[in-house]
């Protein structure tokens, strides 16, 4: 099968690029950037549409990603993210190019889910500033003010992004349901977890926090971990973010969802961690020095989310074969990308 990775010359667009192939399929790259076999920007028409020639699948991971510097980066966050997304869409369109996985993001459903011991399943609303500039991080029911106890989201939960990346993700998901259902299109999105591995960019206002935590320890400087560390998440290696990718476009190009439809999948490990067990993993296996824990803060963050893959399990046969011991060993050692994700994978 002959599949077009936008993004291809990204993160996880290269390890996709590698797992197809490995596969036995063709992958073709396209990217703004070097490194690719197709250089254009998802924004061209004139590209995409040529880039589309004689594909069967589309695995689109092209986006401006992570938090940024403020929200004046929401314009390029929107015009990349969204409108590329658009303008690939309606290439596809005219290709009649059907099957397509979107690198979707676990960041669309804001805070994870929470139990209060007297309401049961509550959704706090967005932190306080006065809460978190007092070292109050954790969220509070909304009806009583108790603690709450976070659990594990399904991919039923009620979306609520707090971020403009995370108003651009589901704005992707929301234009692929409309072209899958208008164009009889079979529409995938995995929402990744926290993805790491080889080939990480460096720390920029766009890279995730283990990019983040290496590029410190790489300067001989402590990885600086934001509130108390305790913050819950999952970390998902790349290169089973990739296998989980090839098995959604062999899917897909099957007849999996079926015409019309969007489906979506979270894409984690499965093992709840935290933002400060990552960061000590990672100076531990660099050989140091030590996280410090700072109590900064910032907007937009949320507290704890993490979600099992059950649903991606028992539909594809996906299972994480990379465990955090292990891929933080590897991670550690490897050496981080040098270009930025201005316009790489999601």
């Amino acid at each position: 099968m002959r599949v077009l990775v936008t993004g291809g010359a990204g993160f996880i667009g290269s390890h996709i690029t590698a797992a197809l192939a490995d596969r036995g399929h063709e992958p073709v790259g396209f990217d703004c950037r070097e490194g690719t076999d197709i250089r254009g920007d998802v924004r061209d028409p004139a590209a995409v549409a040529a880039a589309l020639a004689g594909v069967e699948a589309v695995c689109h991971q092209a986006a401006v990603v992570g938090h940024g510097k403020d929200f004046s980066d929401a314009p390029h966050y929107t015009d990349t993210n969204d409108r590329g997304t658009a303008v690939l869409l309606a290439a596809m369109v005219e290709a009649g190019v059907k099957p397509l996985v979107l690198a979707g993001s676990m960041i669309v459903y804001g805070e994870g889910r929470y139990e209060c011991a007297e309401h049961g399943a509550v959704r706090p609303g967005p932190r306080a500033e006065s809460d978190l500039a007092a070292g109050r991080f954790d969220p509070h029911c909304p009806r009583c003010g108790a603690a709450l106890r976070p659990g594990v989201v399904t991919e039923d939960a009620q979306v609520d992004p707090r971020n403009v990346y995370a108003v651009t993700k589901l704005a992707q998901e929301h234009l692929s349901a409309v072209w899958a259902r208008s164009a009889g299109g079979r529409a995938v999105s995995l929402r990744y977890h926290h993805v790491y591995g080889p080939g990480m960019p460096r720390d920029t206002p766009y890279a995730g926090v283990a990019s983040t935590f290496c590029s410190a320890l790489e300067r001989g400087e402590p990885p600086r971990v934001y509130e108390d560390g305790t913050q819950r998440r999952d970390f998902v290696h790349v290169r089973d973010v990739a296998t989980a990718n090839v098995l959604a476009l062999e899917a897909a190009a099957g007849g999996a969802p079926p015409a019309g439809e969007l489906r979506v999948y979270n894409t984690s490990s499965g093992e709840v961690r935290t933002i400060g067990e990552m960061a000590a993993a990672l100076a531990a296996a660099y050989g140091g020095p030590e996280p410090v824990v700072t109590g900064e803060y910032r907007l937009g963050d949320v507290r704890h989310i993490t979600a099992g893959s059950q649903r991606l399990a028992a539909d594809l046969g996906w299972r994480p074969a990379v465990d955090f011991a292990s891929g933080v060993a590897e991670f550690a050692k490897a050496r981080l990308a040098e270009t930025p994700l201005w316009t790489g994978s999601a």
